[in-house]
């Protein structure tokens, strides 16, 4: 059970730590806020005249100013990338905490939207009463122009209430735009829609210059609920105070002049500024470096299971294995930007590098096409074409949790169809020299439906085996492979294959099985577990990285995800 508590603290322990650090950080800035507006003599009269809807409305939007400012954070791709590679500065528990960097940005984008509407309620209510609580003694206060006025002219025809509207609407396009289902289904939609933060961020800039709510900036001298001090009314006034003093014991202070009121300074320029312009720095900074000079595409290849490799060739472009790239055709749209992760890196000996996509939505299928417009859609072993080919940009090398397969002695990748993407260049790496790496064994579990999408990297996995062979390592690569249709009988029969053949097995992995057989054949080891596939595999196998009390092997979960 030590062993299994052990492998929860190192996949859990830092990821529970940093999000309570930030829950508790909105907690305190929602606390702090609501009880200076509730109950700071410079908001005294705001507060008598709007009541908690004051309070929950600023306390809000003290919580909505951290995140919109920590949202960018994780979207600093080469940002990330740098402090993945300064392994001298960040230990593989920090890289692995950056691993965690969408699930926050998707935390951030959460609580932004539970709090706007949050924010938005306080603020319906503080319109009304400002309607109903129109104040004669302090005009200054007021945002209505009369007692009584309808709360919906208020929001139309002042600033912060139509930036407010607008804000809404875009955040809402954001939001259901981001669902799974839009980003499968129509990834365009989600990339359009999502862009519209930069209308999100200018609005906000706008909204919260309109100072509609304002605090008292003499308290000193008229502190608040003190007595009007003024010659045609002094006598009552001084009445008035004696009368209170026999009934309260305490006198009322004499006001030394009216009550003045301003906005505040925007708060929120201070949040949002600096992780704004960090992150619109590295995007002019990945635009130039992607825009410079387009890729030189050196070949394609048209694989079985509408799998399509791509070759291409760009001078300086020095990835590592494990990294991803986004990519970028002008001829099917000039905006979007796709995450491939590289199969092949540049070498010593060859400086191509490589990805592999699988055609399935929109914008792979026109991609496909302008690549093998002289293709034969019948032909299912590979084919290489030569022709012109479409301009194409690149962006990156961006770091992924695959670069860390090989900072273990033991790792386990595990990889469901087109997943096998990330683990094909540590297999290249490893074939290219596998004596430079820390890494002792590898296990390379992979799934697929169909029995052609073993044929993607056949030749890879033979070449990698017999090349530990000839180096006396057969014990360094131990490969499955699994056939999950298990309709009719199919086999790798190509003799060449033979090896893949021998390793194939029909049905689906026995998860448990395979972590205990790992386990006594690395006692007292940490091994790095690495997936990319569906759903039901991640879960699996992070649920047994977890639990694994029958084993003294340490389990590290590492999940690759474009979704």
């Amino acid at each position: 059970m030590s062993v299994a508590l052990k492998s929860w603290r190192a996949n859990e322990g830092p990821k529970h730590l940093i999000t309570m650090v930030w829950i508790a950080a909105n907690v305190f800035l929602f606390w702090k806020t609501f009880m200076v507006y509730f109950s700071e003599a410079q908001y005294y009269y705001l507060h008598k005249m709007l009541g908690l809807g004051l309070c929950i409305s600023r306390a809000s939007a003290s919580v909505l100013n951290f995140n919109c400012s920590l949202v960018l954070l994780p979207m600093c791709r080469s940002l990330l990338t740098f402090l993945r590679g300064s392994q001298r500065v960040t230990g593989r528990r920090v890289r692995r905490l950056l691993d965690k960097s969408k699930t926050f940005h998707v935390a951030c984008g959460v609580t932004i939207c539970i709090f706007s509407v949050v924010h938005v309620s306080a603020h319906l209510v503080n319109m009304v009463s400002f309607s109903v609580r129109y104040s004669e003694d302090f005009p200054g206060l007021n945002v209505a122009q009369y007692r009584g006025q309808d709360p919906r002219i208020l929001i139309i025809s002042t600033v912060p209430g139509v930036t407010g509207v607008l804000l809404v609407l875009v955040l809402f396009l954001m939001f259901t735009a981001s669902s799974y289902c839009i980003r499968v289904s129509s990834y365009e939609i989600f990339w359009y829609t999502h862009n519209l933060f930069i209308v999100f961020y200018v609005i906000l800039m706008v909204h919260v210059a309109g100072g509609a709510l304002k605090y008292q900036s003499n308290v000193e001298t008229h502190p608040p609920g003190c007595v009007q001090n003024n010659l045609s009314s002094w006598t009552n006034h001084r009445a008035a105070g004696e009368k209170g003093t026999e009934s309260s014991g305490a006198p009322q202070t004499v006001c030394q002049e009216e009550a003045r009121f301003q906005p505040h300074f925007p708060q929120t320029w201070l949040w949002v500024s600096a992780p704004l312009c960090l992150y619109c720095a590295e995007r002019f900074y990945r635009f130039i470096r992607s825009s410079a000079a387009p890729v030189t595409i050196v070949s394609v290849i048209s694989h079985p299971c509408s799998v399509v490799e791509l070759r291409m060739l760009k001078s300086g472009f020095k990835p590592h294995p494990g990294q991803y790239i986004l990519l970028n055709c002008p001829s099917v749209s000039s905006f979007e930007n796709h995450p491939f992760t590289l199969t092949t890196c540049p070498t010593g000996k060859n400086q191509t590098f490589g990805i592999h996509l699988r055609v399935l939505g929109d914008w792979t299928s026109r991609f496909s096409q302008l690549l093998l417009q002289q293709s034969n859609s019948s032909e299912i072993l590979p084919m290489m074409q030569q022709r012109r080919y479409p301009t194409v940009h690149v962006d990156g090398p961006f770091g992924s949790p695959s670069e860390e397969v090989f900072n273990y002695e033991v790792s386990l990748c595990v990889a469901g169809g087109i997943g096998v993407t990330p683990f094909a260049c540590v297999l290249q790496a490893l074939f290219d020299d596998w004596r430079q790496y820390k890494l002792k064994r590898l296990y390379f579990v992979w799934v697929c439906r169909d029995l052609q999408s073993f044929y993607w990297f056949a030749d890879l996995l033979c070449g990698l085996h017999e090349r530990l062979w000839r180096d006396n390592r057969p014990d360094y690569l131990n490969v499955q492979l699994y056939l999950s249709n298990t309709q009719g009988l199919q086999s790798i029969s190509e003799e060449r294959y033979r090896f893949l053949s021998s390793r194939l097995r029909i049905g689906r992995p026995k998860w448990k099985l395979i972590f205990q057989e790992i386990g006594r054949a690395n006692q007292l080891k940490r091994v790095g577990v690495f997936c990319c596939g569906p759903k039901g595999i991640s879960k699996a196998l992070h649920t047994l990285c977890n639990s694994n009390p029958h084993t003294e092997t340490a389990f590290e979960y590492n999940k690759e995800s474009f979704s």
